[in-house]
């Protein structure tokens, strides 16, 4: 007889914009757990207010979540159960997650994650670029490390896939220029799911041209083809 293991961690994925993504099964999690770990607890409740879960909300962010560990697992220990959700999407990627994912397997429990909504996936097949195979590089450094990342990338032949701020778009688009050539072709996806979602595809230099002259707002996917 297989012994059943207990779980006391549910990686939750969250609708990028349109609320009816989320599936049965995350409705479900979040009515069971006994607490729920949130990256922006205003963001999550008002997901939760729309879905009538009633279950207590704990902050859970990139300047907590070392602290937030130790603690936690001490909680799991004593028999709680918890859910963490992202603002939007899958928790971990490109959000916080990965250290408590970490520290629940080394303490000898499964952590379950369920399937749902992420960003990069609907951008990557909407741009039409090849998706056989490709990288996937989440948010550039915004300083430190930026420069020497993206020329480490010129000589990558799978599409890239990146996180970017709509304030940053064009400072990236003009790097990417730089290193990969005006005639590289690329999608920029935003508002993906939402009522005003668009994917510009083109070369890097349109796409300089058109956000110069088209300022945008809303989360950004950048995807970009690879060397040929």
């Amino acid at each position: 007889m297989v012994e059943e293991r207990r779980i006391p961690l549910f990686l939750v994925p969250t609708p990028i914009g349109n609320l009816k993504d989320i599936t049965l099964r995350a409705i479900e999690v979040l009515q069971s757990v006994d607490v729920i770990l949130a990256e922006d607890t205003r963001t999550s409740g008002k997901l939760l207010k729309h879905l009538e879960i009633q279950k207590p909300l704990q902050s859970y962010h990139i300047f907590n979540e070392h602290k937030a560990v130790e603690k936690l697992l001490q909680r799991m220990e004593a028999g709680e159960q918890f859910a963490l959700v992202s603002d939007a999407g899958t928790p971990a990627i490109s959000d916080p997650g990965f250290l408590l994912v970490r520290a629940v397997r080394e303490a000898g429990w499964d952590v379950n994650c369920l399937p749902g909504a992420t960003a990069f996936v609907p951008a990557l097949v909407n741009s039409a670029l090849p998706n056989d195979r490709f990288v996937f590089e989440g948010f550039l450094p915004h300083k430190k490390g930026r420069k020497t990342r993206i020329e480490q990338l010129k000589g990558e032949s799978r599409t890239m896939v990146f996180y970017e701020s709509p304030y940053r778009l064009l400072k990236t688009l003009t790097q990417f220029q730089e290193a990969f050539g005006e005639d590289r072709v690329a999608c920029v996806s935003r508002e993906l799911t939402k009522i005003y979602e668009e994917n510009v595809r083109g070369t890097i230099k349109e796409l300089i041209s058109y956000y110069e002259n088209n300022p945008i707002k809303g989360e950004i996917v950048l995807t970009v083809s690879g060397k040929i």
